[in-house]
């Protein structure tokens, strides 16, 4: 089993919207409306290809974001 833990020290995401920074096209902040400021794929590409490796991805607050990649080595 690996585990990959992704973190940084910023605000963290609302509990409310959490699971939803996975869904396709989701921004958390509304008000960035220019492309120039992400288009919203990146993680919802991340959680298809891992459920696809039969892995795992999620996101929990911990003194700001993180994301928690959990792969199986099958053999």
């Amino acid at each position: 089993k690996i585990k990959v833990i992704i973190k940084d020290n910023g605000n963290g995401v609302p509990e409310d919207k959490i699971e939803k920074i996975f869904d396709l096209l989701f921004r958390l902040d509304e008000a960035r409306s220019s492309s120039k400021e992400g288009s919203g794929l990146g993680l919802a590409i991340a959680k298809q290809i891992i459920e696809r490796l039969n892995g795992s991805i999620s996101a929990s607050n911990d003194s700001g974001l993180k994301i928690t990649i959990e792969l199986i080595k099958v053999v």
